[in-house]
């Protein structure tokens, strides 16, 4: 076998590692489910599962919470001018429940009625404390890979390149 054959074949060993690499890291990402426990006096009111979100869904989720002003000295364009964080946390929340759960209990819309509340993302506000709302955040940031682990993995890779 010529010399050349032979890292044509290497090179596609390696592609379909690679391949597979990324194919089981989107499956992952798309099967990493947690869940919640609310629970008070010891005792669990309801659970729900929560899964990753995606670097652009926290940006879209953060546009949403966010009031822009066009500024004028500008030319017109549309500058932040202040994040309501309390509704971006419950959007957060919101859009990171698996879908059965927030359909379930989210959207239910007798809570809606009996809580007097417009939406889920309101239904959030009024059952949730704010430390388990920080709790649940704090759960869907580190399965979605915002965590201090990822930060030193990634260190840790750009420090064996320099050896």
């Amino acid at each position: 076998m010529s010399e050349e054959k032979l890292n044509q074949e290497e090179l596609l060993a390696v592609e379909s590692s690679v391949l597979s690499g990324l194919l089981a890291a989107h499956q992952d990402q798309k099967d990493d489910t947690t869940t919640i426990e609310i629970a008070r006096k010891g005792k669990v009111l309801f659970s729900f599962d929560i899964h990753a979100l995606t670097e652009k869904q926290y940006h879209d989720l953060q546009d949403k919470a966010t009031k822009f002003r066009k500024a004028k000295n500008l030319g017109g364009v549309k500058v932040a001018e202040e994040t309501d964080i309390t509704r971006f946390r419950s959007l957060l929340i919101y859009h990171a429940t698996v879908k059965e759960d927030r359909q379930k209990i989210w959207d239910d819309k007798e809570a809606w009625r009996q809580l007097n509340v417009p939406n889920g993302i309101h239904l959030i506000d009024v059952v949730l404390k704010a430390g388990e709302k920080k709790a649940i955040i704090d759960k869907i940031d580190e399965i979605s890979g915002y965590t201090d682990d990822a930060d030193e993995i990634i260190k840790n890779s750009l420090g064996q390149e320099d050896e």
